[in-house]
């Protein structure tokens, strides 16, 4: 029996269009949450699970991660990249071309870059070993768009999106984190762009060992919309720590910060500001008496006046 994945592909590479203003200077998986990027927190996940060193694959705006990693390491981890070019090849294209960085006989994760979560993923190891599947995906029945259908008497996945079964009705979401097995990467074309779902699709068609496994504890969030950011702020929020302010960053002792709010590395705020729920990222600079709320300020940005849920 394999031992637990010590390998990870975090998926960094869609182009994040749903941000629009957010991702015109850095990718999604970059983009800053609690005043730390994104995708470290995927790191920090994974790094409890057992994972030693993460692969990434990039597109838009890939210089990015070389700025915010450039000694190509995390917390002492190695950090590998692989670069699609000149277009993003999606979730199977990305995995394929990333073959060479992956394990040729060990399982691995494959991590979407765009999620916050802190499921207990042991649990789907665990099953996965014990179905003996090729892939195993992460399931819940809660927290987004139920686009799966599951058997949980065998364990094996039935169906996504209606394709194959239109009468079958999906309980479950798909969380985008799941387990691989080397011998899957056979199934996926070289240099084509080619989402996962057709492959999978595929392997339900052969009654393949595609397996699944249902972990509705803990929270797990998409961050897709700027929507979707900030409330993840605020229930973090309500765990306690907030507001953030990071090493470095100038906030004047008459300014303030209500709720939700995180202050970058570098940015300032001047004195008379009022801050609620709003994300400031390293950089940003805020006027005096400037009022903000429900804001996201990208990095290196001058914000003056009254601004209400927009993205500066």
């Amino acid at each position: 029996m394999h031992s637990a994945p010590t390998t990870a592909l975090v998926l960094g590479a869609g182009l994040g269009t749903r941000l629009k203003t957010l991702t015109q200077r850095l990718p999604k998986p970059l983009l800053p949450v609690c005043n730390a990027p994104l995708i470290t927190k995927s790191f920090s996940h994974l790094q409890t699970i057992g994972v030693e060193r993460f692969v990434i694959n990039t597109h838009w705006q890939a210089q990015a991660y070389q700025t915010a990693f450039p000694d190509a390491s995390w917390n002492g981890l190695p950090l590998s990249f692989s670069h699609e070019f000149p277009e993003v090849l999606e979730t199977a294209g990305g995995l394929k071309q990333a073959e060479s960085l992956l394990p040729s006989d060990a399982p691995f994760w494959v991590y979407n870059g765009d999620i916050f979560t802190d499921l207990p993923l042991e649990k789907a190891w665990t099953a996965h070993v014990a179905a003996g599947n090729e892939v195993t995906l992460v399931l819940r029945s809660k927290d987004g768009p139920l686009q799966v259908s599951w058997d949980a008497a065998s364990g094996r996945v039935l169906d996504l999106g209606r394709r194959l079964k239109p009468d079958l009705t999906p309980e479950f979401l798909f969380t985008g984190v799941y387990l691989v097995e080397p011998a899957f990467l056979k199934r996926i074309p070289s240099g084509i762009k080619l989402g996962v779902v057709p492959v999978f699709l595929d392997m339900i068609r052969e009654k393949a060992r595609l397996g699944a496994v249902v972990i509705d504890e803990g929270q797990w969030w998409d961050l897709g919309t700027r929507e979707q950011i900030l409330a993840l702020h605020t229930a973090l929020a309500g765990q306690g720590g907030a507001p953030w302010i990071a090493e470095g960053a100038g906030v004047k002792g008459d300014v303030e910060l209500v709720g939700a709010t995180a202050i970058g590395a570098g940015a300032t705020i001047a004195e008379g500001c009022v801050l609620e729920d709003c994300l400031v990222w390293p950089g940003a600079a805020i006027t005096p008496n400037s009022k903000l709320r429900r804001c996201i300020v990208t990095g290196n940005t001058l914000v003056s006046g009254a601004h209400s849920d927009a993205d500066l």
